[in-house]
């Protein structure tokens, strides 16, 4: 039987400047009796403590990480960690010298492995054009080889599952039967192979093992088995905590629509001088909260407030952000916006509506530094609230969004401190927040 507890901290949360008391722990017992996979090589349980000098090493490792960044954290001026590419700094950051130890340590230490079983397109593949294009990008980044991926699994600190939810998606669902139980049993035989061919999946249950899935599915995807659902990491765009998403553990991926493939020409914005609408949204009735926010302001023949359903003809939707202070962004069906990053993006500070969302990087970022976050109930004051913003206090938060875009940002290469990069950092935070213990 395999077991593991953890108990160590993440990054900072709101009110907290240092690393928090927030904690995650996990005891698990024996596979219950409604586990999904059955794996083919079952030996009987060895019952004494088998020493792991490698699984020793890495932990040994993360441990003086830990205290490093708790260093920084703590003491500010006595750690001033040189940077010639850049260096975190000010109020969009929860704690900026915690995040860039913390980041220069995931440099130094982090491996990820990627199991090579699987074939594409289902494994090893993903859009790269598309509203899901993250899931395909990261992949294609993870697997183009870089400085974190080790080709020796016992290197890794944590193994990643190459499989595409948006493929199987697309190769296996039968169209309009909403029944996803073709892609839970495809990830079942996979976890099955990988499980019985190596001992990093049994040996903690599957936590040092994470998904990535940008796809609406992703969350019902990663119910196929008990401990995927549970233990490993999930890296999803659909981060609904009433959906079962736990932020210690799993990773809040940003959704971006690179329709293209690519985002130049995509990047920038104009000065606040020339942003002359207050608010702008344009998008159909998705969900449950854009009919309450087209029902209140859609085509007042309001200048400040352009708010509509549709365009009219001919108006461009991305002049009409660089153009606006305040860009709308209410969650669709699902909580994720890819208006969220198209706001960072064209500088145009992001107005977020959403129950239930965690938003990405957000154990980094002070997202409130930088964007308005309103509820529905105050849908009907949208105005006002926009509209008691100071112009100072404004401009610092347009100033703020330029500053985070570095974050959000495709680069092709990946770029240090870009948006592949924030991704692994988040990884990285959760890896930090356990420790493997190998009872084979």
């Amino acid at each position: 039987m395999a077991r593991y507890c953890g108990s160590v901290p993440l990054l900072g949360t709101a009110n907290v400047t240092i690393l928090i008391g927030l904690q995650m722990t996990f005891c698990n017992q024996a596979v219950s009796s409604n586990e999904l996979i059955q794996l083919e090589d079952s030996s009987p349980p060895v019952r004494a403590r088998r020493r792991d000098v490698h699984l020793e090493r890495l932990e040994f490792n993360l441990a003086k990480a830990r205290a490093s960044i708790t260093f920084a954290a703590q003491n500010p001026n006595k750690t001033s960690a040189e940077d010639k590419d850049y260096v975190p700094i000010g109020p969009v950051y929860r704690n900026p010298y915690a995040f860039h130890r913390s980041y220069l340590e995931m440099e130094r230490l982090f491996k990820v492995y990627v199991y090579e079983e699987g074939e594409p397109p289902l494994f090893h593949d993903g859009p790269c054009r598309s509203i899901y294009s993250m899931e395909g990008r990261f992949i294609y980044n993870m697997e183009m080889g870089n400085r974190f991926r080790t080709r020796n699994p016992e290197q890794a600190h944590v193994h990643f599952l190459p499989f595409s939810v948006v493929k199987m998606v697309k190769f296996i669902y039968q169209p309009k039967t909403f029944d996803i139980t073709p892609i839970k049993r495809t990830i079942v035989d996979y976890i099955n192979v990988i499980s019985s061919r190596y001992p990093y999946w049994n040996r903690s249950l599957g936590a040092d093992h994470f998904m990535l899935s940008c796809h609406d599915w992703g969350p019902h995807a990663s119910k196929s088995l008990p401990y995927l659902y549970s233990n490993s990491i999930r890296v999803l765009c659909n981060a609904n905590t009433s959906e079962g998403f736990k932020p210690l553990k799993d990773v809040s991926l940003p959704e971006i629509n690179l329709k293209t493939g690519v985002t130049a020409g995509f990047i920038g914005g104009i000065p606040v001088s020339r942003r002359s609408i207050l608010a702008f949204f344009a998008g159909g009735m998705h969900g449950p909260i854009r009919p309450i926010l087209l029902k209140h302001w859609k085509d007042k023949h309001d200048n400040d407030m352009q708010i509509h359903e549709y365009l009219p003809q001919g108006v461009d939707y991305y002049k009409m952000m660089k153009s606006s202070k305040f860009c709308i962004c209410p969650s669709g069906y699902e909580v994720a916006s890819p208006r969220i990053v198209e706001a960072i993006y064209l500088e145009c500070v992001p107005v977020i509506i959403s129950d239930h969302y965690v938003l990405p990087f957000s154990d980094v970022l002070n997202w409130k530094s930088f964007s308005v976050q309103i509820s529905v109930d105050q849908i009907p004051e949208l105005k006002n609230i926009l509209a008691r913003i100071s112009k100072g206090q404004y401009i610092r938060m347009w100033r703020r969004v330029k500053m985070v875009q570095k974050h959000f940002v495709v680069n092709s290469p990946p770029e240090r401190f870009d948006v592949f990069h924030m991704i692994l950092h988040s990884i990285w935070l959760r890896r930090l927040n356990f420790r493997v213990q190998d009872l084979n």
